[in-house]
């Protein structure tokens, strides 16, 4: 067989093994393609759903707006018996308020756990973990009779208790792990230097564990903006309601104004859309810096 035979079957074979690299990359494109246009769907689909009147929803469900109207902003936003401002504001408040001491207690107490061997560090460790293994929702109950006997609850800072109790065990977990792989040579350095225990905890250790501690921030920004169940059983107040619980009000026993809700899921998605475009970066690296330390 001559060189040139050799040479066309090998660039056959190379021009084949591009067309199957090609058609298996257009496959893929056009299937990550479709599974991006499943999640984006839902939220076009209530964009120009809000614009609906409710008869014209009720009519067509997924069509577009042939009138497009903003008349459902406008009601939500001026009628006051909804209050979605106030409710707006409390869950920005009591989020703002949890996420910070859940990070500062959960970088105190995680950095001890990891750094100072004493007789308790290992079964208030265990204490934690045991504390991510119990299920929310099975001491309902129980803490609304506690809220309920002590005078705690239908307070603006009622829900501060319980985020933060709940939040602490696996942000502590995390936490403590990644300060297991800071080396100690950093603070024995400080030490050596003269520095005090909180200038090295807050001035050198602070800032290497910040992607941590984002990862932290993120997980329980959006749990305490989302979270219903405590919300539902601990306040009654329609002026203490969070933004799940005024979402609750669009809904009736028999009927339901659907382009109404959506309207007022938007603006209640406002804040944290807003929050994610603002610090995306700062998110991604600290999930991805976050996951490969731990």
């Amino acid at each position: 067989m001559s060189k040139e035979m050799v040479m066309t079957k090998v660039e056959d074979r190379s021009a084949t093994g591009r067309v199957k690299k090609g058609i298996l990359s257009v496959i893929i494109n056009a299937v990550l393609m479709v599974f991006s246009l499943t999640c984006i769907f839902p939220l076009i689909w209530m964009l120009y759903s809000s614009l609906k009147e409710k008869r014209v929803f009720n009519a067509d469900i997924v069509g577009l707006p042939k009138d497009p109207t903003l008349a459902n902003y406008i009601k939500i936003l001026s009628n006051k018996d909804y209050n979605l401002m106030q409710t707006m504001w409390n869950s920005l408040r009591t989020t703002v308020i949890s996420v910070f001491l859940i990070v500062l207690i959960a970088f105190v107490v995680g950095y001890i756990l990891a750094r100072i061997d004493f007789a308790l560090n290992k079964p208030l460790y265990v204490m934690f973990l045991m504390g991510m293994l119990i299920p929310i929702h099975s001491l309902m109950v129980p803490i609304y009779i506690i809220f309920s006997r002590t005078g705690l609850s239908n307070h603006w800072y009622t829900l501060l208790l319980p985020y933060v109790a709940f939040a602490l065990p696996m942000s502590i977990f995390l936490v403590q792990g990644y300060v297991k792989g800071i080396p100690v040579e950093l603070e024995e350095a400080a030490a050596i230097d003269g520095s005090t225990f909180s200038k090295t905890l807050f001035g050198i250790i602070l800032p290497v564990c910040k992607p941590i501690l984002v990862t932290v921030a993120i997980i329980n920004v959006f749990s305490c903006w989302n979270e219903f169940s405590f919300a539902l059983i601990l306040l009654k107040d329609l002026a203490l309601y969070t933004v799940p619980l005024g979402l609750k009000q669009f809904t009736g026993q028999f009927n339901s104004d659907y382009p109404k809700i959506m309207a007022a899921m938007l603006l209640t998605m406002s804040p944290i859309v807003v929050f994610y475009f603002a610090f995306s970066k700062q998110i991604i690296k600290g999930m991805v810096a976050g996951a490969v330390k731990g």
